[in-house]
């Protein structure tokens, strides 16, 4: 495993590096010394890492054209309508920094799974539940209306009457509807028994869903009802 404490981008970065280590103003660059110690890295690259030399060597060759430019004597005239060696140097390095200084930034901001996790929970199993619609007491009052008019037609008179009991007929409703099974409403109704028994069935079915041991249910608003034991009841 090979791991590098100085790690530069190009020949740029590296006399951007060796400029800001000296805190040397990059206006006025002294060539000869930055020249100096950018081949000292050179030369080091070299032993380490030969596919890098080659475009640092590009950088070094320009920067001894520079130096040399800036060692040969001239005139006070020609160098006052001379561009400094430098200048093309400069303006490279100042625009390099810019960017650099840009992706800097943007990388120092928030990214999307290196700083910031998103947590992805998978949805826990459902089971899905049909709510039955609520059966107005107006609708079981229609209902008994019906049956008590399907009574009237086995209306017959008796000169004795068999006594009813609400509690009796509690248990045979519960009987009828033992293993959870949908009763139409109205076949809890005899009309052979006449009106009598009709009301005796009817206060057995109310005083069943009074004590939770039976439910009304219906499939959609309107639609016939049907009777059924609560399911801690039905196979009692």
């Amino acid at each position: 495993m090979e791991v590098f404490l100085e790690a530069f981008e190009g020949p740029l970065d590296l006399l951007l590096y060796l400029i800001r280590k000296q805190n040397i103003d990059i206006l006025d660059i002294p060539v000869a010394e930055i020249t100096r110690q950018y081949m000292g890295y050179v030369e080091l690259m070299k032993t380490v890492r030969l596919e890098l030399a080659a475009e640092y060597l590009v950088m070094a060759a320009m920067l001894a054209e520079i130096k040399s430019r800036m060692l040969l004597p001239r005139s006070a005239e020609v160098e006052e309508d001379e561009a400094d060696p430098r200048g093309e140097l400069i303006r490279r390095l100042q625009e390099y920094e810019r960017f650099k200084s840009a992706a800097e930034g943007l990388d120092a901001l928030p990214r999307l799974g290196r700083d910031i996790q998103v947590p992805s929970l998978e949805a826990p199993q459902a089971s899905v539940r049909k709510l039955l619609p609520q059966v107005a007491l107006q609708e079981v009052l229609l209902a008994m209306a019906e049956v008590l008019r399907r009574s009237d037609l086995f209306e017959s008179h008796q000169i004795s009457r068999e006594a009813l009991s609400t509690r009796e007929r509690m248990g045979q409703v519960l009987a009828r509807l033992r293993g959870g099974v949908f009763v139409p409403f109205a076949e809890l109704f005899s009309a052979e028994e006449g009106k009598l028994g009709v009301v005796v069935t009817f206060m057995a079915v109310l005083e069943l869903v009074k004590e939770s041991l039976i439910e009304l249910v219906q499939n959609e608003p309107f639609a016939a009802i049907h009777v059924r034991a609560r399911a801690e009841h039905a196979a009692d």
